[in-house]
């Protein structure tokens, strides 16, 4: 049985997507070895271009967690400020380990804002395509060439 998958042959082939081929090489490697699942999560669909994360935190306060949002990448982690010295518990089920989360967001998702309540971190994205980036009709010209096109269209603007 093969331990890693080959998508050089993909690579060739598909220009552009090497982020996508990144993820799932990753995936691949990290689908052997044991993941730890804390804290658990919810990610849902708010609507076409909109989402969110729902982290289960119990006892973790707002200055205890970070969020830091960089290209492509979501990180939250959280670390417990004291240790509660003085408490004599006979059962601690409620863990409060200190944990790091990463989301791999795609293309042109961005966070627009987290809050803290109930025990439940929540963190809403949304993805907003540049202007530029969105799919446009291309008008077929005669003998005009292309470069030309684009010339009178900058200055039209």
């Amino acid at each position: 049985m093969r331990d890693r998958i080959d998508f050089t042959p993909y690579r060739r082939s598909a220009i552009g997507f090497d982020r996508l081929f990144d993820v799932l090489e990753g995936a691949a490697r990290a689908n052997g070895t044991v993941t730890d699942n804390y804290p658990p999560f919810d990610i849902e669909r708010q609507g076409e271009d909109a989402y969110r994360i729902t982290l289960a935190v119990a006892g973790f306060k707002q200055d205890e967690i970070e969020l830091t949002a960089q290209q492509n990448l979501l990180v939250v982690t959280a670390k417990k400020a004291d240790a509660e010295e003085g408490r004599n518990f006979v059962h601690r089920g409620i863990a409060l380990r200190a944990f790091e989360r990463r989301f791999e967001l795609a293309d042109y998702v961005q966070v627009r804002g987290a809050s803290l309540a109930d025990g439940l971190l929540t963190i809403d994205l949304v993805r907003e395509i540049p202007e530029a980036m969105k799919p446009r009709k291309v008008a077929i010209g005669g003998t005009q060439p292309a470069l030309e096109i684009v010339a009178e269209e900058k200055a039209a603007a």
